[in-house]
């Protein structure tokens, strides 16, 4: 039994790495570099990252869910 839960604990532990992570380096980066504006070009791929890891991290959070 215990040998079946734990690719649910290590996906569920992943997938709230990702989020933290990802909201993490957003806070860090606009501190060091005050980019809080969405529409300046020059920071779209530090929010692009943001989002990827955030979205990543969700949806291995709903397709575990949706597992059981």
């Amino acid at each position: 039994m215990a040998e079946v839960d734990l690719p649910n604990k290590a996906i569920r532990f992943l997938s709230i790495l990702l989020i933290i992570g990802g909201v993490a380096f957003y806070l860090v980066w606009g501190i060091a570099f005050g980019s809080w504006n969405f529409f300046e070009s020059r920071f779209i791929p530090v929010y692009a990252i943001f989002i990827i890891m955030v979205a990543f991290g969700g949806l291995g959070l709903l397709l575990l869910k949706n597992k059981d």
